[in-house]
């Protein structure tokens, strides 16, 4: 039983990731149309996001340890 709650988990956060990843890649498409600066797509949501899971998670992974 435990081992299909675990399966259940990460197919959740592969979708999770999956569906912040097309967000981001929709953002990034948008701001080449708009012949937007390289940064811009970082400064909306799923940009914000990713930077702020890729920075501070694993500072609080090692704060929790």
């Amino acid at each position: 039983m435990s081992g299909i709650v675990t399966i259940v988990k990460i197919v959740a956060v592969f979708a999770a990731t999956t569906l912040l990843g097309n967000m981001f890649l929709d953002e990034v498409k948008k701001s080449n149309i708009r012949k937007e600066p390289w940064y811009r797509p970082y400064l909306s949501l799923p940009g914000i996001i990713i930077i702020a899971a890729t920075f501070f998670l694993p500072i609080l992974i090692w704060i929790i340890k």
